[in-house]
């Protein structure tokens, strides 16, 4: 007999309701989360679990150095697990050894600490200066308005944003904080009991600021005047984003004097390990031996699969020049927010940034976004997200770009596009 009836309609679960409801039972509520759900990705393209395509031009915070699901660091996880996971830092073993060295090649001679995550290597920083300033009775360090640099205690006593310390007083004593690119305020900052300032090369957290050159060249200055230690916090900054490996190589490109300029310490995570948990911190001579034996120390950092993912990218890095794509990738898409900024001036305000950390500065007072009490990045953010393109937002003005080292010229072209087609709307 045959059927005449249809068959049934395939039940229809909505996973990303599911999701949500395992995090809000189950998942301490510390984060501002969008509304998305996602279930895989390739290069610069994510997916959520309802089928939507994004293109994505946040790249995990800075994080996603080749992008999702990269061959090439599957590979390189894959290979060193079948051989070797963990043997802790009580032994050697090669991987650590040969990511140090060329870490070290990539900015000078000196001596690498490895570590989990970004707020773990400026840990190493604080510890670092409280070593070199302690027989002195000198301990404090000085940071800049508008910093970030981590979410432990010391890290959000170093930052210069009162947002993040509400709640957690009394503060880790030793930090304060004066105006960034502020030279004069510096100085008069310092006391007695000042070991260090520290710095990021470009500002993430705090809008997309970069030092100007000056300030920099002021900064070691003064350190080398007041036999204080130049720290820079190279988490978000660094890696290549810019251009170069640190943010100061490139922003002191062809500046007289700046091809002699070095910190004394510099803090590293995100696009080291490509989305593989790793940080570090390098030092160099000749405070790089302050931290001996049993000074400092933790379980997983250096571990075999972190320094074999990192190694790659290092490798795909050189091999595709992927720095120099960052720069010229990176110019031509300040170049068309700038020119999203003429055309539309009551939508976007201006372009910041070097290379592939950037930032779309908003215009105050958009109509559209006055029915709402969320920021205006967060609510252009959304647009975006609608749009099938994601951005980070950095405090209330900022969107940033933060993508994939390897996002090509067609996705930037892409990804321009679909920005402008937001901003007109709001225009």
């Amino acid at each position: 007999m045959k059927e005449i009836v249809p068959a049934p309609p395939a039940i229809v679960h909505n996973q990303q309701a599911a999701i949500q409801a395992l995090f809000q039972q189950h998942v301490v509520p510390s984060y501002g989360r969008f509304e998305l759900a996602f279930s895989h990705g390739q290069g610069s393209q994510l997916w959520d679990v309802n089928g939507k395509r994004y293109l994505d031009l946040g790249g995990g915070i800075a994080v996603c150095a080749l992008g999702h699901a990269n061959a090439e660091i599957a590979d390189a996880l894959s290979d060193q697990a079948r051989r070797l996971v963990h043997v802790s830092n009580l032994y050697y073993h090669e991987p650590q050894g040969r990511l140090a060295q060329q870490l070290c090649q990539l900015i000078a001679p000196g001596r690498v600490f490895f570590c989990n995550s970004g707020a773990e290597a400026n840990e190493g920083l604080y510890k670092l200066a409280r070593k070199f300033g302690h027989d002195e009775g000198r301990f404090e360090i000085i940071t800049a308005h508008n910093s970030f640099h981590g979410r432990t205690l010391a890290g959000i006593a170093a930052t210069g944003q009162e947002k993040v310390k509400k709640g957690f007083e009394p503060m880790v004593a030793g930090f304060r904080h004066v105006p960034f690119n502020n030279l004069t305020a510096m100085r008069a900052a310092l006391t007695p009991a000042t070991a260090a300032i520290l710095i990021e090369g470009i500002q993430g957290e705090g809008g997309i600021t970069s030092a100007t050159p000056e300030h920099l060249l002021g900064l070691r200055a003064l350190c080398d005047e007041k036999k204080l230690l130049l720290l820079m916090d190279g988490v978000q900054c660094g890696h290549f984003r810019t251009g170069r490996f640190q943010s100061f190589q490139r922003i002191l490109e062809g500046v007289p004097g700046g091809e002699k300029f070095l910190p004394d310490g510099i803090a590293m995570a995100k696009s080291l390990g490509g989305g593989f948990p790793i940080g570090a911190f390098w030092v160099r001579e000749p405070f790089a031996d302050l931290l001996g034996t049993g000074t400092h120390g933790t379980t997983y950092g250096g571990n075999l699969l972190g320094c074999a993912v990192a190694l790659k990218i290092l490798e795909v890095i050189g091999r595709d020049r992927l720095a120099d794509h960052a720069r010229h990738t990176g110019e031509f898409l300040k170049n068309e927010i700038a020119r999203l900024a003429a055309a539309y001036p009551t939508v976007v305000q201006s372009a910041r940034g070097l290379g592939f950390m950037l930032g779309l500065e908003l215009a105050e007072n958009i109509p559209a976004f006055a029915a709402s009490d969320k920021a205006a990045s967060i609510q252009f953010v959304n647009r975006l997200h609608e749009a099938g393109v994601l951005t980070i937002p950095s405090g209330n003005q900022i969107v940033r770009l933060l993508p994939a080292l390897n996002l090509t010229r067609g996705e930037a072209e892409e990804g321009i596009r679909i920005i402008e087609s937001v901003v007109a709307g709001l225009a």
